[in-house]
Parts: C-alpha cells; sequence; structure tokens
C-alpha cells in the first residue's frame, strides 16, 4: 500500500525552499492561493513536515520538482537480505501482506497462467478469488514486484523472468480500502500520478479517458485489491465510472492496459450483490481461485526456517494447516520461536493450534 502521506527528504528541503521563488512566486502565501491550497499545507511541504500524498505531489509538479526524488522514502518494513535470525526478524510473515518476493512461496500454477495473459499483446484481465486471508493481497504484491526485484533479494532459483521485458511494463497496485482512492477524482489523480501523466484540472472522467487514450503506450497493469469495498462503499465509483474503464481497456488503449482484480467471489456476482450492473464485471475472461498450496510448496515454505525443523515436526505442520499459506506461516513462527528459545517441549504446537483459531474458515471446504 502506498504511504498516506509524504515529506520531503531531509537532503532536499533546501531546494524545496528556493523552488517558490524560482517559479516566480514572491511567497509563500502567492503559492498557496495559485495552487489552492492553506499556507499551513504549503509551508509543511516547504519545511520537510508530512503533507497528503495528493498534494505533495501536486506541489512538487507545480514547482517543476519530481516529487519521487525528492520524497523521504520510508526504510522496507520487510528486509531485503535475509536477516541474522537473533529473534528480531523472522521469515514468517503473519500479520501484513507480503511484499518481498522472497517471503512468497506457491501459487505456480496461477502465476503461470496470470503473467501469460499479460506478455502477449493484448493484455487480458483477470480476476483472483479466494476467502478471506487466503493470500489474494500478497499474490498481487508478487505479481507487480517479483519482474523487477534483483535477483540478489531473492532466494536462489525463484523464478523471476516471467515477462520478456519487464521494465517497460507499469503496475498500478490500488487498494479500495484506502480512504483516497473511495473517490472518483482521488482514484483517477492516483492512476495518472502513477502513469506520470499530467493530471487535468478538474481531473473528471471526460478528461481522464483523453488524457489515458493519448498517451498510454506502454503495458499497463491495474491491480484492484479489495473490489468489493469499492462496489460497497464508493458511491463515486458508479457504473458510469466502472463502464468507462471497460472502454478504456478495450477499444482505447491498443491491448496496452488490462486489470487484475481480487474478490472473494466471481466478480459479475460480486456486482450484482451490490447492485452494479456494469459488463465492466465480464470482462475477467480468467479466473485464479485460490486455495492451499500443494505440498511440495507447502515443504518449500517450511524449509526457509533459518533453523531447519525436524522430518516429525514437518508432518505435524502439514497436517493442521492443511497447506494454507497463513495456517502454514503461523505454525512456523511459532515452532521457530520455540527453537530460538531453547524450549524442548511441544507447547508450541499448543500455541500454534490457538493461533491459527481465527482462521479456521480457511478450512471449511
Amino acid at each position: 500500500m502506498m504511504a498516506r502521506s509524504l515529506r520531503v527528504a531531509p537532503e532536499y528541503i533546501e531546494k524545496v525552499k528556493s523552488a517558490p521563488q524560482l517559479n516566480g512566486y514572491p511567497s509563500q502565501q502567492s503559492l498557496a492561493t495559485d495552487i489552492g491550497f492553506s499556507l499551513s499545507t504549503v509551508k509543511s511541504f516547504l519545511t520537510g513536515k508530512p503533507v497528503d500524498y495528493l498534494n505533495f505531489v501536486e506541489l512538487s509538479k507545480k514547482l517543476g520538482l519530481d516529487w519521487q526524488d525528492i520524497a523521504y522514502k520510508e526504510p522496507e518494513t520487510q528486509p531485503n537480505k535475509p536477516q541474522p535470525t537473533n529473534g528480531e526478524a523472522s521469515p514468517f510473515i503473519t500479520g501484513a501482506p507480503i511484499t518481498q518476493p522472497r517471503y512468497f512461496f506457491g501459487r505456480e500454477k496461477e502465476l503461470k497462467r496470470l503473467f501469460n495473459l499479460l506478455k502477449r499483446h493484448p493484455l487480458q484481465n483477470a480476476a483472483i478469488i479466494g476467502k478471506k486471508r487466503s493470500g489474494k493481497t500478497s499474490l498481487l504484491h508478487y505479481l507487480k514486484n517479483i519482474t523487477t526485484t534483483p535477483a540478489e533479494q531473492l532466494r536462489p532459483e525463484q523464478k523471476s523472468d516471467w515477462l520478456p521485458h519487464p521494465e517497460n511494463y507499469c503496475w498500478i497496485f490500488v487498494d479500495l480500502q484506502d480512504a483516497r482512492m473511495q473517490s472518483r477524482e482521488g482514484l483517477l489523480k492516483y492512476i495518472l500520478e502513477s502513469l506520470k501523466m499530467q493530471v487535468p484540472r478538474p481531473c473528471d472522467l471526460d478528461r481522464f479517458m483523453n488524457v489515458v487514450s493519448d498517451n498510454l503506450q506502454s503495458p499497463t497493469v491495474i491491480l484492484l485489491d479489495e473490489i468489493g469495498v469499492g462496489l460497497l462503499r464508493c458511491p463515486e465509483l458508479d457504473d458510469c465510472f466502472w463502464e468507462s474503464l471497460r472502454s478504456l481497456a478495450t477499444n482505447h488503449t491498443g491491448g496496452n492496459l488490462a486489470f487484475v482484480l481480487s474478490t472473494p467471489e466471481s466478480p459479475i456476482e460480486l456486482a450484482q450483490n451490490t447492485g452494479h450492473s456494469s459488463p465492466f464485471f465480464n470482462i475477467f475472461g480468467y479466473t485464479a481461485y485460490l486455495g492451499a498450496l500443494t505440498q511440495r510448496e507447502a515443504r518449500e515454505l517450511i524449509a526457509s526456517s533459518p533453523i531447519a525443523f525436524t522430518d516429525e515436526d514437518v508432518e505435524w505442520i502439514l497436517t493442521p494447516s492443511c497447506c494454507w499459506p497463513l495456517l502454514l506461516q503461523i505454525l512456523c513462527r511459532e515452532r521457530l520461536f520455540s527453537l530460538e528459545e531453547g524450549e524442548n517441549d511441544d507447547s508450541w504446537r499448543e500455541e500454534g493450534l490457538r493461533q491459527m483459531k481465527s482462521f479456521t474458515h480457511l478450512l471449511d471446504s
């Protein structure tokens, strides 16, 4: 998920402070008046304090600055390289979606099919369907990141050559739980910024369609996470909005635009159940259903532990987890913790089963 607010990196503050005068603004107030922001927003931006993501982007453009260059980059929350196991870092991730490809396991069949749809013209649309916590969001992040992650940040033998020219692709991850993505203008602006295209003012649907139709030259994949939230809670994302996106993908971008969405049920059923009738939801020709991992994939995940588990522990972990990735991660996390703490009994198994309880819906057939 992208940051909710951005701030100027310390090393660029002097450059940013001098930008208004270089751009013909005699005072901070004159810049604020021209762009239509409050003076306090402009002051915060110029002095390296956090401001709203979209305001940050707009102020940077106004001052002829590249927002991606000057933004402070938060350190990655998941380590790029394997960390020494000292109880501080664990390869088993159970809370947040997995965004670093080296920690993602399995889904090989789905990945083959999805990349097959995205490596030839016209790019084709796909839906990823699965229960809550089955790994849909992690799979979207993996699609976005795996082809451009440097080899030294991957596991040995981890396949990353899924696309012939991965550097040509633009991937846009949209989390519809993010409040800024729930307004029509906020979402359209975010897509244009991600494509590095000029944002028209006002940024309405007609102008957005014109900008993208005229300028989209390279393969672009928009990943829509939590599409159900967008349909249930966002009145601005109505049938007219979704029909325009469908038209863009099918008729106006030369086969360069595709959508991959995640949902707990089929897109057509989801649309009907939320009172939508847009034909957008029947353009998804391929559906990936996320079930448990294969035994081989599950064993590979378990084997990634920095302290090896005994064969008996491995077999035990496979049984109650039924190879669901989240349940595997929970049980592996508990076993690794007990080994690091030097515990010799089986109490980790009880604790693992207790931690699994909230997610046993995955085991319902």
